[in-house]
């Protein structure tokens, strides 16, 4: 798919409340309660994203990063411009 945007992220599992935290550089920060075990922390960032974004599910994957706390998620359908756009403002 041509719409197939990528955004890199800088997890950080068993954070309490499940959040965007903003950005540090070029990486998004966000945090999720779920551990770091069988997939968990994964799966509960995939479903974060997608709710903020405003997608399906479905439409988040990680596309690099699987057992790193820094990853890079791939959205379907979704244009480079218009993610950044549904994420909040990057500072500076």
């Amino acid at each position: 798919m041509g719409r197939d945007a990528r955004i890199d992220v800088r997890l950080q599992p068993r954070g309490g409340r499940d959040g965007i935290l903003g950005w540090r550089g070029d990486r998004l920060l966000v945090r999720v309660a779920a551990p770091p075990v069988d997939g968990r922390a994964n799966m509960a960032l995939c479903r974060l994203l997608a709710r903020e974004l405003g997608v399906s599910r479905g439409a988040v994957r990680l596309a690099l990063g699987l057992t790193s706390r820094d990853k890079t998620v791939e959205v379907a359908g979704l244009g480079e411009a218009e993610l950044l756009a549904r994420l909040p403002p990057r500072d500076g």
